[in-house]
């Protein structure tokens, strides 16, 4: 039986509650999020082998899968157009790159230094693909400080939602990561979900 997932519209939900959010979004709409979680894992193998691959074009479709969810929670999108919404981003390339290139670089700088750094850079720049995407005039390099100004008092939150999906996780290696195609789509929506809960009420 599903929780109650009505949300306090004061104060940022639970992360239980931004989970069971995105457990009813996703309730008789598995079928697009996973061929959509397929076609990124299969265009992530093949980039990989290509030698720039990964950063001229595994990059900004990382942003473009996450904007696929952030439009599948404000339902903007239909369920034919959730396989091809990932590629929205080579309309507006440069950008998205460029955007991408710099959180990447930043995030393994600070990675160099200690590995602790390194994730909390990682979380401190999580909200940059939504925001790059709700702010089409903003610079790049001002997207990627929305979104440390944003997630200031966040990050342990959004890690602490993350870790609260290990149990899926661990589950997913019994399948040989078969489950992963069903989790993912599950961590992207509350991803999106946190974002738009803490734009809310961040008034941006």
């Amino acid at each position: 039986m599903e929780e109650n997932t009505t949300i306090n519209p004061g104060a940022m939900p639970s992360n239980r509650e931004i989970r069971n959010a995105a457990s009813q979004l996703l309730k008789g709409n598995w079928l697009f999020p996973v061929l959509c979680t397929i076609l990124f894992f299969a265009l992530a193998s093949i980039t990989g082998t290509i030698p720039l691959g990964g950063l001229l074009v595994f990059c900004p479709l990382v942003f473009g899968f996450s904007l696929t969810f952030l439009l599948f929670v404000r339902g903007e999108t239909t369920d034919d157009d959730l396989v091809t919404k990932p590629f929205m981003v080579f309309k507006n390339y440069g950008r998205y790159l460029g955007a991408s290139i710099l959180v990447y670089i930043f995030t393994l700088l600070w990675s160099l230094l200690f590995i602790i750094p390194g994730i909390v850079k990682g979380y401190s720049y999580a909200l940059t693909p939504y925001i790059t995407h709700d702010q089409p005039a903003l610079p790049v390099r001002e997207c990627l400080r929305r979104s440390q100004q944003m997630m200031k008092g966040y990050k342990m939150k959004l890690f602490l939602l993350d870790l609260s999906f290990i149990g899926w996780i661990l589950l997913c290696l019994v399948t040989f990561c078969i489950g992963f195609l069903w989790v993912k789509p599950y961590i992207e929506t509350a991803h999106a979900k946190f974002y738009e809960e803490l734009k809310s009420r961040q008034n941006l």
